[in-house]
């Protein structure tokens, strides 16, 4: 039995929550399926916070969710004890449960934006759950959220819960689902994923902001993620993970200084690996796309391109990074021309494009390809792989039903892929395996350009991985460029040979990766290079005593930093 106790600092205790020998299964009208959660067990004290770390598949939000009763549909608690005060969690009645989740756990989703409803404020929103559930009057929980926004350092907190989701920031809504969760003064906080969808600057405050949140109110809690160095600013313990046991347990400084197993090792290896800067290919070819002072907007909202010049040449991938809300994917769109361009000009391969899809040729339409972050999204769960990949083969070439079969078998296998996928849909696939389906079907219009929009963002990291060396190995065997939108600065660093920065539509940086990213830096580079995290548990605290003096510079430098 684990034993997870809070870090000096915070209002340490007794057991709040008790795990033992927990087991979840699949059950389906044909029996028994696949074992999600395989005889994991652990103590977890008051004040004290606990990292579940993983890939995909691992078992860590099943973990998380079981906290507050719940499965997801067709999976059962079938085994072990959930002790909450010391009272199990299976053996409540479904009106014990209900009391439960709110008051006593509380659970913060990786989506705030798919997790508030768009049709009430947000102040209606934080106060539902103690109104409900009878803790506070609505006068003293729109207080309690006032001192709550307050806390989180969301701007104008008196009055910001007058707005909607939609008026806010991805940053500042994940911060009023934390507000919302802590509401009702829960025991435990279940966090899942809550800063995977953030810019890194953006996670650095909300990072802050959470942190903050556990040691004032001594809340125990549950950090879940797939990247160590953001868990091990938060966790006291780390769990890990792997087809829904537990591999090693420990300390976060133990885990990342010491890992015991061979998966936490590689896990670890993998995170901290130092990776060189890919040359620039310098080859003196004409570039096959460029992109010189193209301004967009929005219908009547301001510019959200301004005046940006970017050039793409054969074999090049060419990273595009800046924070949300920079335009990086507005600059993708107006590439394929989903957003016409109001002014400036794209060439591509010496010849300009029609701003608007609509207009351009088959031809031209098949040379640029995109790949998108959410396979679950750019993926028809209602047609198999040969529908899927196939189509651009018809579509484009004209080929017969055999001479399509034949190409998408070539195509899965040039994924590492097996054939037998051919017959199968997308809901039958790993996150990882899908992405790989959403660039076969990229590849099968035999493109010269790939736009690649936060491909691994939405992956756990070993999987992210192996979707970058893939991508590698295909450019090296066909020759495609790459036009890569990320927020990820590691990620840029490994696979790009030039990169693009980004901020408020505008191109502030710019060059040979190794240039823009050796100093003297661009006060904004800076700020982004800063807030990537690191392999030490105390990274969080230096790069904030740091960060006042960064952003002063980015001021001085007459750039307007996002809250």
């Amino acid at each position: 039995m684990t034993d997870i106790a809070g870090k000096s600092g915070r209002r340490a205790g007794g057991d709040i929550l008790r795990v033992t020998d927990l087991r979840v299964e699949v059950r389906t009208d044909r029996g028994p399926g696949p074992v999600l959660v395989d005889n994991v067990s652990f103590d977890l004290k008051r004040g004290a916070v606990l990292g579940l770390i993983g890939e995909s598949g691992a078992g860590k939000s099943t973990i998380g969710l079981t906290t507050l009763g719940y499965t997801r549909g067709g999976c059962y608690i079938t085994g072990g004890a959930l002790n909450f005060e010391g009272k199990d969690i299976r053996q409540m009645s479904g009106a014990e449960r209900r009391a439960l989740r709110g008051p006593g756990v509380a659970y913060i989703a990786q989506s705030a934006a798919a997790s508030f409803n768009p049709s009430h404020t947000l102040m209606q929103q934080v106060c539902e759950i103690p109104v409900r559930h009878g803790i506070m009057s609505e006068d003293d929980a729109s207080k309690e959220a006032v001192k709550l926004f307050r806390e989180l350092e969301l701007p104008n907190p008196d009055t910001f819960g007058n707005r909607y989701p939609h008026q806010v920031s991805g940053g500042q809504l994940q911060r009023a689902m934390a507000a919302m969760a802590m509401a009702a003064r829960p025991d435990i906080l279940v966090f899942d994923e809550p800063t995977t969808a953030l810019d890194v600057t953006t996670q650095v405050e909300v990072l802050a902001s959470f942190r903050k949140l556990i040691r004032e109110h001594g809340t125990a809690a549950i950090y879940i993620t797939h990247d160590l160095a953001v868990v091990a600013q938060i966790a006291d313990h780390i769990m890990v993970l792997r087809h829904g046991k537990m591999v090693e347990y420990g300390t976060s400084d133990q885990i990342l200084q010491d890992p015991r197993q061979d998966y936490t090792r590689r896990l670890v290896a993998d995170r901290v690996a130092g990776h060189s800067f890919r040359a620039d290919l310098n080859t003196g070819e004409a570039p096959i796309l460029a992109v010189q002072n193209v301004v967009a907007s929005y219908r009547s909202l301001a510019k959200v391109i301004d005046g940006v010049s970017v050039e793409v040449r054969k074999g090049d991938t060419v990273a595009v990074v800046g924070e949300s809300g920079s335009g990086k994917s507005t600059l993708a769109r107006v590439i394929i021309g989903l957003l016409p361009r109001q002014s400036g000009d794209i060439l591509f391969q010496g010849q300009s494009l029609p701003p608007a899809l609509a207009n351009r040729s088959k031809d031209q339409l098949r040379r640029i390809q995109m790949i998108y972050q959410m396979p679950d999204v750019a993926l028809n769960p209602n047609q198999t792989l040969l529908e899927i990949i196939g189509r651009p083969v018809q579509f484009y070439f004209g080929r017969s039903n055999a001479e399509v079969r034949t190409r998408v078998l070539e195509l899965l296998r040039m994924m590492d892929l097996p054939e037998a996928f051919i017959s199968r849909k997308p809901g039958e696939l790993s996150g990882g395996q899908k992405q790989r389906v959403g660039i076969a079907r990229a590849l099968a219009a035999e493109p010269d350009l790939i736009i690649c929009d936060e491909v691994t963002s939405a992956l756990d990291q070993l999987v992210g991985e192996e979707i970058l060396r893939l991508l590698k190995r295909l450019q090296d065997e066909l020759g495609l460029a790459y036009l890569f939108i990320t927020h990820d600065l590691g990620t840029v660093k490994r696979i790009a040979n030039k990169v693009a920065v980004m901020l408020k539509g505008k191109l502030v940086a710019g060059g040979e990766t190794s240039r823009v990213f050796a100093p003297p830096y661009h006060p904004y580079t800076e700020l982004l290079l800063s807030s990537v995290p690191e392999m030490r548990s105390d990274w969080l605290d230096q790069v904030l005593t740091g960060r006042a003096k960064t952003i002063a510079a980015v001021k001085a430098a007459q750039i307007q930093v996002p809250g």
